[in-house]
């Protein structure tokens, strides 16, 4: 069956015979790493963040992270059911991002238990993207990839209809959970480096396992659509998401810069600027695309987390740590 398909002979209640191994590995995987924030204990940050172990920066940047995960994460899962789904009809496809979806549900349920731990007033720490700007523009500017194919009556019947889609795909997989969210896990491991909010660094551990898995099926998407439907990525398309992706960069960099003012130990906005640069030619390579910043990675502890260069082979490498999210030792 083709992944996205409008032939009414085929049902998409069959799931088997599976044409589409990747996929159905992508769900075994991530039903292996399995796991609730509730599993993990948050009285040492608690301790930490209603007494003077934070700095005004070290605050301002977790109080930010926190903000913009807990409404990106809504928005990621709204992208699945209602601009993703519809469209993607292989059935073991299908099956993925009903994973997905729950776990993006799980993430959702992560903030909320951070909100009631640490106290926080809800109308705060969900409202950031209305006050932040920089917050605002992230979620706007994904929330407008989406916006053609959310259209009533929109269908895949062109090549442009599913250039459209190919760039929501894009946007929603490569950008939003690729890009902008790396730069919040970064600052939020660094500061679990350093023993502080560890209970809150190990969910984004977590939360950053499952979105490398989301990154991989969403990339592997795009790619089979490209092999089933040669012709449609011209080369015109792809210097439109090259140019998408850089924009992407400058305003997560912003972000970077206005989230992490002063310098934390062993951290600073320049090095968050350079990772989103460094994380950003890592997609443009796994889309075929031309690299365009040649930036070091400035966290090679990062890689001790989730190994980017693993994550081609992902299944070969990484399987057997997937097994108790209880149970994994950092």
């Amino acid at each position: 069956m083709p992944i996205i398909n409008n032939d009414t002979e085929h049902d998409p209640n069959k799931i088997l015979p599976i044409d589409y191994d990747w996929a159905r590995e992508y769900y075994e995987a991530g039903v292996n790493n399995n796991w609730i924030p509730e599993e993990i204990p948050m009285q040492d940050d608690i301790t930490q963040w209603n007494g003077d172990a934070l700095s005004d920066a070290e605050r301002q940047l977790v109080e930010w992270n926190l903000g913009f995960f807990s409404t990106a994460e809504s928005l990621t899962a709204n992208n699945i059911v209602l601009a993703v789904y519809d469209y993607v009809t292989a059935p073991e496809c299908r099956q993925y991002l009903l994973r997905q979806a729950y776990e993006e549900a799980i993430h959702t349920d992560t903030f909320i238990y951070c909100c009631d731990s640490l106290g926080f007033d809800p109308e705060y720490l969900y409202g950031m993207y209305d006050r932040i700007p920089s917050i605002k523009q992230k979620d706007e500017f994904v929330v407008d990839l989406t916006r053609v194919i959310n259209k009533d009556g929109f269908m895949i019947e062109t090549d442009e209809d599913l250039r459209n889609f190919l760039r929501d795909l894009v946007g929603f997989y490569v950008i939003m959970e690729g890009i902008f969210f790396y730069a919040g896990f970064a600052m939020m491991l660094g500061l679990k480096r350093q023993n502080k909010m560890v209970g809150i660094g190990q969910q984004f551990e977590y939360i950053m396992r499952d979105e490398s898995l989301h990154l991989g099926f969403g990339v592997d998407l795009i790619n089979q659509i490209r092999t089933e439907n040669p012709g449609v990525w011209t080369d015109e398309f792809g210097t439109e998401v090259v140019d998408l992706i850089t924009e992407a960069v400058e305003l997560e960099k912003i972000y970077a810069y206005e989230a992490c003012p002063d310098d934390i130990l062993g951290m600073s906005a320049k090095q968050f600027a350079e990772y989103v640069e460094h994380i950003a030619d890592r997609r443009l390579g796994q889309l075929d695309l031309p690299e365009q910043y040649g930036t070091d990675n400035p966290f090679p502890w990062m890689s001790e987390q989730v190994d980017l260069n693993k994550e081609k082979n992902f299944f070969e490498t990484q399987v057997t740590e997937y097994q108790s999210g209880g149970s994994l030792d950092w």
